[in-house]
């Protein structure tokens, strides 16, 4: 675990997309899944990456990233919506796991993003704490239409990008390693179709890496 803990914001974006790319063509090689690496981590675990996403069954991040146990950091919710919970999620896999790479993962077809869609145009709101998490994914909504996009695609880069920036404003702890190259926060678009994850948001990469 001690090569994971010297990797540059980088160099885990690259190993991300890397075990990625295996799961788009087919041949995942399923690395740390076995009794070998549970052992390894039962003591301790060194993540090398936070990973936001979307609670939506089809992103199961472990899958469709190709890792196993002790990989990643995983907070998820529906429309990766952030409250202190999950701000503080976040802040613990960074600055006391270490994680050189906080991704927020959003997709097509995304359940919250079509409500606020719906309730921006008129619908109805849902009831209970469903309308919280819609509510929160209404700016980036709104955000979209007001520079002239209103494509499914359109809006959720928004939001995946209005969700990378809001944990740069809400945290002081992210936004300090950031600025002094410890960490990136990164945005990836998710295509359930093809399982493919591209970059649509980057904050704290090099120039080669995006």
């Amino acid at each position: 675990m001690t090569e994971i803990l010297r990797l540059t914001p980088d160099d885990a974006l690259a190993m991300l997309l890397e075990g990625n790319q295996r799961f788009v063509a087919g041949t995942p090689e399923h690395p740390n899944q076995d009794a070998a690496r549970r052992a390894e981590t039962a003591p301790a675990q060194s993540p090398f990456a936070v990973l936001f996403g979307c609670s939506d069954s089809r992103l199961a991040a472990e899958i469709i990233f190709d890792r196993g146990l002790g990989d990643l950091f995983v907070v998820r919710t529906a429309g990766h919506v952030a409250g202190t919970e999950v701000l503080g999620s976040i802040e613990f896999g960074v600055s006391v796991l270490g994680c050189p790479l906080v991704v927020v993962l959003g997709h097509e077809s995304c359940g919250a993003i079509a409500a606020a869609r719906a309730a921006a145009d008129g619908g109805s709101t849902p009831a209970g704490f469903v309308r919280d998490v819609v509510e929160r994914v209404m700016p980036s909504v709104l955000a979209a239409r007001a520079a002239g996009h209103d494509q499914g695609e359109q809006i959720l880069h928004e939001h995946i990008r209005h969700s990378a920036d809001l944990l740069l404003e809400r945290s002081r702890v992210l936004a300090e390693r950031v600025a002094d190259g410890r960490l990136a926060v990164v945005g990836l678009s998710y295509r359930l179709a093809d399982g493919s994850a591209r970059l649509v948001a980057a904050h704290g990469l090099s120039r080669a890496a995006v």
